[in-house]
């Protein structure tokens, strides 16, 4: 017969048998790696174009490089369908979307937004196209990843490391715009996906031999017939219609956050170590 101290260390076994485990650490990195970029649009850009001087009906348009993030079950079928000549089927696509994402926030704060501003609004687009793509990947090395049973632990796991990871641009990169240039500030904020291509390098394919579908047919049409087969075209549309908009007016509350507090008269300093710290709290 069991007793009480057993019990209690067999539930001290399995709790560090289904969170401390290898799966579980490699879902914080996928969730700081995944966020890093979308903090970056959302909170350290629209602050840097406000001190630049842009405009406020400007600065709430860029809300609409979210596009790639709602509209990338479109090319999501093409980074399925296809391997890369180099760390695998999931791995390859990783490094490609991490090397992009690197680059062009690092390129970002050297771009003078007073001069050319479309230049940042289309690098702008760029970063949310990778962000975007490296989401793709990322949940799909996550589900082979995980067995059923870790699914639910393992993306609660990766979401919190996603909300953390705006602690970077959200609130160091607004200290930092305190003390450094802009470009400087950007290329510090860049320098932190390296953990993601840290990651991609280390650790192995979540399938040994994966089979990918062996046609673009196989990749795209019939996963969007049997989606519109499930209900009906019309639900099918409606789905499409609340995926496009649902977030759209939320992402230019946020994206008009940032040049809002500077516009009362808070320092940068006080909105990194305040206002992004408490909004990431709350």
């Amino acid at each position: 017969m069991e007793t009480d101290s057993d019990l209690d260390r067999s539930r001290r076994e399995t709790f560090k048998e289904a969170v401390l485990n290898r799966r579980m650490l490699i879902c914080v990195f996928t969730g700081f790696t995944s966020g890093l970029p979308l903090y970056v649009l959302f909170q350290l850009v629209p602050g840097w174009l406000r001190v630049e001087g842009v405009g406020l009906a400007e600065i709430g348009f860029f809300a609409l490089v979210q596009f790639p993030y709602t509209w990338k079950f479109l090319w999501s079928p093409v980074m399925d369908r296809f391997t890369l000549p180099f760390l695998g089927h999931r791995r390859g696509w990783m490094l490609v979307t991490q090397v992009a994402l690197l680059v062009s926030m690092g390129v970002m704060g050297y771009i003078k937004p007073d001069l050319s501003l479309w230049t940042v609004a289309y690098l702008s687009a760029v970063i949310a196209f990778f962000s975007a793509s490296q989401d793709i990947v990322l949940d799909a090395y996550r589900r082979e990843l995980l067995p059923d049973v870790e699914l639910g632990l393992g993306n609660s796991i990766h979401v919190q490391a996603y909300r953390l990871s705006g602690l970077v641009p959200g609130a160091l990169g607004f200290i930092l715009a305190d003390h450094f240039d802009w470009h400087i500030v950007f290329v510090i904020i860049a320098l932190f996906m390296l953990i993601g291509i840290v990651l991609t390098l280390v650790i192995k394919e979540a399938i040994a031999e994966p089979t990918p579908p062996k046609t673009m047919r196989a990749a795209v049409i019939e996963p969007f017939r049997d989606f519109i087969g499930r209900a009906g075209l019309a639900p099918a549309l409606l789905v499409l219609a609340f995926l496009f908009l649902y977030k759209l007016g939320d992402n230019m509350a946020t994206a008009l956050q940032s040049p809002f507090f500077i516009d009362v008269g808070f320092t940068l300093t006080q909105i990194g170590a305040i206002a992004k710290t408490a909004g990431l709290i709350a």
